[in-house]
């Protein structure tokens, strides 16, 4: 059986015309379709783009599906998380510290929220290097993300009860240049 399957396959000249151009009809269709499918598989929505965690239990798994395995369970909701790819409704994400995994796009929020990077963070009064410092943030600390305007190296935050600025570099959350 598994010699006839080897085989060479001899065809005339017209027949094997005749197979190339139905093979390039059907390679045609399929590369046509791909791009609607792509649109199908996934949001439309750019990437990498940052979310948050809907629920206060999230399991962080090695591949787009239910039938992988658990890597990692985050316990609070609002932690930001950066989507760099996307399967059907699974999005593979990263977390502040760099680690990837997938999670169910129900497990996602649209909310912008951020986490504070490195050392203790002052939160401003103003957009300002010199404007009155309203609150001081620990690392790990979450909160809101209320806008980035264009152009500035702050973005308004809420957090802990406080509404002010933290410059851009103070926390994980955001892209470098976004605007929102």
């Amino acid at each position: 059986m598994r010699r006839a399957l080897a085989a060479p396959v001899v065809a005339s000249p017209v027949k094997l015309g005749r197979f190339a151009a139905i093979i390039l009809a059907l390679l045609l269709g399929v590369g046509l379709a791909l791009p609607a499918f792509a649109q199908i598989s996934g949001s439309g929505l750019p990437l990498p783009r940052y979310v948050s965690l809907r629920a206060g239990e999230v399991n962080l798994r090695t591949g787009p599906g239910v039938q992988y395995p658990v890597e990692w369970i985050y316990r609070k909701s609002g932690l930001p998380l950066e989507i760099i790819a996307e399967y059907k409704t699974w999005r593979k994400v990263r977390d502040w510290e760099g680690a990837q995994g997938w999670v169910h796009q129900t497990m996602l929020s649209a909310n912008r929220t951020f986490i504070v990077t490195g050392a203790t963070r002052t939160v401003l009064a103003k957009a300002e290097a010199s404007a009155r410092p309203i609150a001081r943030v620990q690392p790990f600390v979450t909160g809101q993300l209320m806008t980035c305007p264009e152009a500035s190296d702050y973005c308004r935050v809420q957090v802990e009860g406080f509404d002010g600025w933290l410059l851009r570099t103070d926390f994980w959350g955001v892209l470098k240049a976004e605007t929102f």
